[in-house]
């Protein structure tokens, strides 16, 4: 239909709502409440009036601004600002929305870059999207959830075969500011290409340049076509920011409840924990540890009890968070993170003498653990990971004597020469995600001794060998131990027959 045709039926389709208005009209008393602003600054607005506004009701201001009720006293209400224009000062008339908070969400998002309330941050147009989800929603309940049965690869090698993690879990990643918990999160997305999951970014809080090249990272490595980035960067106003993480859940959310795999990424929750203080701090809320207010537990108790995986009946979809937390000087046991580990089922802990010793990621296993994830593990991983994991804490514990001289046995020096190995193929540059048919290969020549007389200099070379074999093998999981392992005994062989 061209540019004449439609101005001509414009004035049918007004005609069309009016006489549909004018049907469905019903005479009745109808009350409106207007109320006044008596105050703003520092993203807070106190409002009188308004008798019948609850937590979470959208306010509407005369000059296009809008908030959110957060706080009821007796005679003001403290709101957060979410939208906010030079015209707002005190006296603007205040009405309560019909409506409640609500994001755009569905496959329109894909691929595209927004702030907590839908608006488009990549110069697209809004999201061509017909459905609508509410920011706050009850997690899902008890009989609503299935066990975490199916693997999520991240495709870092210390992760899937020592800390797993599985689709529906909660994992932590902590550790402190440099140490690559983001390098972390990003090569996770990325390594979901292919692997039927939609994933959502949830940048809080983060520099303009940061996430401009959190961004540029996605698109250039094909992950942006299957990701959603929520952005509330350091400028926005801080009731965006406190609102970013809900916002990013409810888009994975509606895709779990479609029956799709989700993964969220909270980057990070340290921040939002900061900012939901600073808002309570202006609301004059009292107090409580480290002046964060007494309901911080539950605030991110409610955003992460919403990611499980749900039964079949109600599609078997999934959402995965990965929330992302920030220690000070290695302070494990400070307030927000012991809160968070409490929720999750598990975490990873990035540490600073293992990064500043060279061993990337600078995952320190002693202090990580994954719940619930082994069960959702392939049994070909399952089985070839089982003790791996303890192996490796007792060569570190070994190692510890030959510092200082000691003599050792013939068994204990074999150990120590296999963690030595063991350590230098869990290493792994960022942004280089492995395939899981690969990470089998590699334990099995592990397990199977093949590797014990590798000098721990000689291992890159022989897993780029590995890599290459398996990838042209076309061999899956599901092959039995006995195949694979004469498939990678063969890879392994030198010209002498022997192996290296």
């Amino acid at each position: 239909m061209n540019g004449d045709d439609a101005a001509a039926r414009r004035p049918a389709n007004l005609l069309t709502r009016q006489q549909d208005w004018l049907e469905h009209y019903r005479p009745q008393v109808r009350i409106t409440e207007q109320g006044r602003l008596v105050s703003v600054g520092d993203g807070i607005a106190w409002v009188s009036g308004l008798p019948t506004a609850a937590i979470d009701d959208v306010l509407l201001f005369a000059d296009g601004s809008r908030g959110l009720v957060f706080d009821l006293n007796q005679e003001l209400i403290g709101a957060i600002l979410l939208q906010a224009t030079d015209a707002l000062t005190a006296g603007t008339r205040v009405h309560l929305s019909p409506t409640p908070l609500s994001i755009p969400v569905g496959d329109a998002l894909l691929g595209r870059v927004i702030d907590p309330l839908g608006n488009p941050l990549d110069g697209e147009g809004f999201p061509d999207s017909s459905r609508w989800q509410r920011l706050e929603h009850r997690s899902p309940a008890i009989v609503e959830r299935d066990f975490v049965h199916r693997p999520l690869y991240t495709g870092i090698k210390v992760i899937d075969t020592l800390i797993p993690v599985g689709h529906g879990q909660r994992q932590l990643l902590i550790g402190d500011e440099g140490l690559g918990r983001s390098a972390l999160a990003l090569d996770t997305v990325i390594n979901q290409r292919g692997q039927q999951t939609l994933c959502v970014y949830v940048l809080i809080g983060q520099k303009r340049s940061t996430v401009v090249d959190t961004i540029n990272l996605l698109r250039d490595h094909g992950a942006l076509e299957y990701t959603t980035v929520v952005v509330a960067e350091a400028s926005a106003l801080p009731g965006l920011q406190h609102l970013a993480p809900f916002a990013g859940c409810a888009i994975a959310e509606c895709w779990m409840r479609t029956g799709h795999h989700t993964l969220v990424i909270y980057d990070d929750l340290s921040t939002h924990a900061k900012t939901y203080r600073e808002l309570s701090l202006l609301l004059r809320r009292p107090p409580g540890r480290e002046a964060y207010p007494g309901d911080i537990f539950s605030v991110h108790a409610r955003l992460l009890e919403r990611a499980t995986c749900l039964e079949p009946a109600l599609g078997g979809g999934s959402m995965t968070a990965l929330p992302i937390v920030e220690t000070r000087l290695g302070e494990i046991a400070a307030y927000i993170p012991t809160n968070l580990i409490s929720i999750t089922d598990g975490q990873i802990y990035l540490d600073a003498e293992l990064f500043a010793g060279g061993f990337r990621p600078a995952i320190d296993i002693g202090k990580s653990v994954s719940r619930i994830g082994g069960r959702a593990q392939h049994a070909s991983i399952k089985q070839e990971a089982g003790r791996m994991k303890l192996d490796y804490l007792q060569f570190l514990e070994l190692e510890l004597f030959t510092r200082f001289g000691a003599r050792l046995e013939a068994s204990m020096e074999k150990s120590i020469r296999r963690g030595r190995v063991l350590r230098e193929i869990l290493k792994q540059e960022r942004l280089s995600p492995v395939s899981i048919e690969f990470q089998l290969a590699w334990m099995l020549a592990f397990n199977d001794g093949l590797l014990d007389d590798l000098p721990p200099a000689g291992v890159a070379s022989i897993l780029q060998q590995l890599e290459r074999r398996t990838a042209e093998s076309g061999l899956t999981l599901d092959d039995g131990r006995e195949r694979w392992s004469s498939a990678v005994g063969s890879w392994l062989k030198t010209e002498d027959g022997t192996a290296p």
